[in-house]
């Protein structure tokens, strides 16, 4: 219960200080309330560098777990601010921003604390050879329609050699469609008329091969699954009769059901 309180309060403290770090980046917010911007950003920073801290202490192999996914993460969280109170901001005023910049990887924390990013993930794994697949053939669409657009519409208009070209069949086929290179012959524009109705279909396919991975895997989670935390590599969320981590083998503590 108590765990599950702590990463609810977690995510709380996660967007809050995501929201101090985009409003710091806008000029008139920043002029007017950067003290208390400031301030807000080294209480947030001290929080997340005390739990990093009791991490490293609780986890029976620190360094494995400085070195794992999620422990970089935690890094990260806090590295930034420590460095610029390093760093003269006068002298490594643009390396002291990408620094401050990197703080936005505070988001990546809430992976570990939504359940849901784990099903997503798992379904991502599952899809991944099919998504290969499909993105090879998308890759063979544009390469062939950017070479016949190129043949097609020539330097004359835009269309000055093939990566060029292909470069304008991906942003038609995506839809996006920039604007800086357009068909001007009648050809091309049915050319370009043809990749932008294939964009449609294109991007439904991908969504459709995900959602069927993801209900795959919410039927083989229908089993109960429970906070709890692994000692070894942090992760949350096993079964509630598993006696080892899924991601590390490690001998999980004893479940005990929420009063």
């Amino acid at each position: 219960m108590w765990g599950r309180r702590f990463d609810k309060l977690l995510i709380a403290i996660i967007m809050l200080s995501l929201l101090v770090i985009m409003a710091d980046s806008v000029e008139s917010l920043s002029a007017r309330y950067g003290r208390w911007l400031h301030a807000l950003e080294w209480a947030f920073t001290l929080l997340f560098t005390v739990e990093y801290v009791l991490r490293l202490s609780c986890v029976r192999h620190p360094w494995r777990y400085a070195r794992s996914f999620y422990g970089v993460i935690d890094l990260l969280a806090v590295l930034p601010t420590w460095a610029a109170l390093l760093f003269p901001e006068a002298s490594l005023l643009l390396g002291v921003r990408a620094l401050r910049l990197m703080r936005i990887f505070r988001v990546f924390k809430l992976t570990r604390l939504v359940g849901e990013y784990a099903l997503l993930g798992r379904a991502l794994r599952a899809a991944a050879r099919k998504i290969l697949v499909f993105l090879s053939i998308v890759l063979m669409i544009v390469v062939v329609m950017g070479t016949l657009m190129y043949v097609v519409e020539g330097p004359a208009n835009g269309y000055t050699n093939i990566p060029v070209a292909v470069y304008w069949a991906i942003t038609t086929l995506a839809t996006v469609g920039f604007g800086d290179i357009t068909p001007h012959t009648a050809l091309g524009k049915f050319i370009a008329s043809v990749m932008m109705l294939l964009g449609w279909g294109v991007l439904a396919v991908p969504t459709g091969i995900i959602t069927l991975e993801m209900s795959a895997q919410q039927r083989d989670a229908q089993r109960e699954v429970t906070p709890r935390t692994c000692q070894e590599c942090s992760t949350v969320g096993h079964d509630a009769d598993a006696s080892y981590c899924k991601r590390c083998g490690a001998k999980l503590p004893a479940y005990q059901q929420d009063p």
